[in-house]
């Protein structure tokens, strides 16, 4: 993904209180199979009064390795992370679970290591999931973007319960014109993704989905949303298989408003939900 706004502002650099300056932590998954995603983080923190910079230099956060038990590997992204974000007053991620890397893993990651864990702890304070920043801290009560149907919503597990990400999207959605948002049984229950976890177990992570499939079809929704990529991906494709028409979407899409682009493993000529 790649914006105009792409050039971090050098160390040191003092940015206006009122127009906050934002980081993007774009995601590896957006970056490379959903930018669409990155573009709506875009349009909704610069509609929250944000000026937005995407570092060029940012990779992975680091946490398939993290998670693999290489510290090592972990400890040389988090610190290639740290280098490139530190000039932002915040760090915002379309992922509750990069978002739960950086604060919540990365003092963890780096501790010990002197200097780098208290700039690890510097960044893991300033670092927000998407939706979260935007009610949390900017006080966002309504997007201007107008989207018409029945949505279910996802809580993806890292952003649940590593950041308390809940009910700042629902009430998101709430207030658009339109929607109506739809809550499933067990509406916290994983879908079964977690990362490695679906490639290590897939006979379990393949019943997790399921259910979880199950209970999103019983509410009758048309569309399914999520903050994080990674459950969207494993949902829609268990829904296609399985012949389902719901859809699945970022929320980020629908806040913006930019719906062009075909659902999560729909084709070309495949379009969900009315403007």
């Amino acid at each position: 993904m790649t914006s105009p706004s792409s050039k971090a502002a050098p160390p040191g650099a003092r940015e206006s209180r009122t127009r906050p300056r934002v980081g993007l932590f774009v995601t590896c998954l957006v970056d490379l199979l959903r930018p669409s995603v990155g573009f709506a983080a875009v349009a909704l923190l610069e509609e929250a009064g944000c000026e937005v910079a995407v570092p060029l230099d940012q990779t992975c956060c680091g946490q398939p390795a993290w998670n693999s038990g290489d510290r090592g590997e972990a400890a040389a992204l988090a610190k290639r992370v740290i280098r490139a974000f530190e000039p932002f007053d915040h760090v915002v991620a379309p992922s509750g679970s990069c978002a739960g890397m950086i604060a919540r893993h990365y003092p963890a990651v780096l501790e010990g290591e002197g200097e780098w864990a208290e700039r690890a702890r510097r960044l893991a304070a300033k670092t927000h999931e998407l939706v979260s920043f935007l009610v949390d801290v900017r006080g966002v009560e309504r997007v201007s973007a107008r989207w018409s149907g029945r949505v279910v919503y996802h809580d993806a597990c890292a952003g649940l319960r590593e950041l308390g990400v809940r009910e700042q999207p629902r009430r998101l959605l709430a207030a658009m014109d339109g929607v109506t948002v739809l809550e499933p049984d067990e509406r916290e229950a994983c879908c079964g993704f977690g990362g490695t976890f679906a490639v290590k177990y897939d006979e379990i992570s393949n019943a997790m989905v399921t259910r979880k499939c199950v209970a999103l079809r019983e509410t009758g929704a048309d569309l399914v949303l999520a903050g994080d990529l990674g459950c969207l991906m494993n949902i829609a494709g268990k829904l296609r298989r399985e012949g389902s028409a719901m859809a699945c979407r970022h929320v980020a899409e629908i806040l913006a408003g930019m719906t062009d682009t075909p659902p999560i493993g729909a084709g070309k000529a495949e379009k969900t939900g009315r403007r």
